[in-house]
């Protein structure tokens, strides 16, 4: 899954990577060491400007809130669990089915935190014993320090209790596709612990590779199968993974050093 991410890089950074076109200064979004759902995220995607008379596509990096809302909910109020679309299904979905056929948009991050729950607490678990597992957190990223293009769909909702021209009216919102972990070695593995990302957690944010970009951007692509296709996993050891301090459990804690790179587990989270 992914219920955490880090995202530092701005937008002039991403501009270069991702060949922008359309960007707002002012909505530039402060380094996120600690990105959590229901915050607003940085999300590339391909639209026509709005009230332009041109209606081709343009790539814009655009805020939205991370936490989807389908165009038909009643409420926003299912948006925090709606952070995680399943690549297996998201084409058959009804909360999914028509953002992945048309509204689809790249989530960039430097990595994802995804946690390991210690081996000897888990054995209390099984034996019944009542105590809350010790989670380690890891930092997956990817291994020649890249940006970390997540596979994400977007969509709008208007909030009828708000009049036309005010400022909340439109929700813009977003979700993060899921994937199985790899079971290949990490292209560089921690001292002790997880050798794989499937150690770490059975699932994984869909890293998309620069080459599907722009075909995975394309809202004229709307074909299912031809879609589903862009869904495949990426080549094998593109990613690391290391342990990183327990703060980055409490989502009020949000500094760069939630990424510093630990020695090994924290005392009472080994692997």
């Amino acid at each position: 899954m992914c219920g955490r991410y880090a995202s530092s890089r701005g937008p002039e950074d991403l501009a270069g990577v991702f060949e922008i076109e359309k960007w707002e200064p002012e909505e530039t979004l402060e380094p996120d060491y600690n990105v959590a759902p229901t915050k607003e995220v940085y999300a590339v995607l391909d639209r026509p400007l709005k009230d332009a008379e041109d209606r081709r596509p343009v790539r814009q990096l655009r805020r939205l809130k991370w936490g989807l809302v389908p165009s038909w909910a009643k409420s926003p109020e299912g948006a925090a669990r709606m952070i995680n679309a399943r690549a297996e299904t998201v084409h058959e979905k009804p909360s999914y089915r028509r953002a992945f056929a048309a509204r689809r948009c790249i989530l960039p991050a430097d990595g994802y935190y995804e946690w390991v729950t210690a081996k000897d607490e888990r054995d209390l678990e099984v034996e019944g014993r009542k105590k809350r597992p010790r989670k380690q957190p890891y930092f997956v990223l990817p291994a020649d320090g890249s940006v970390f293009a997540m596979a994400g769909l977007y969509e709008f909702w208007r909030d009828r209790t708000l009049p036309d021209e005010h400022p909340l009216a439109w929700w813009a919102t977003c979700s993060v596709i899921t994937t199985e972990a790899e079971t290949s070695p990490l292209a560089v593995s921690p001292a002790e612990g997880p050798r794989t990302l499937a150690d770490i957690h059975p699932r994984m944010p869909l890293m998309l590779t620069p080459d599907r970009w722009d075909a995975w951007l394309d809202p004229a692509r709307t074909d299912v199968e031809d879609l589903r296709s862009l869904l495949a996993a990426p080549p094998e050891g593109l990613m690391r993974a290391y342990p990183v301090s327990t703060a980055v459990s409490n989502v009020r804690n949000n500094s760069p050093e939630l990424l510093t790179e630990l020695e090994g587990p924290e005392e009472g989270t080994l692997f």
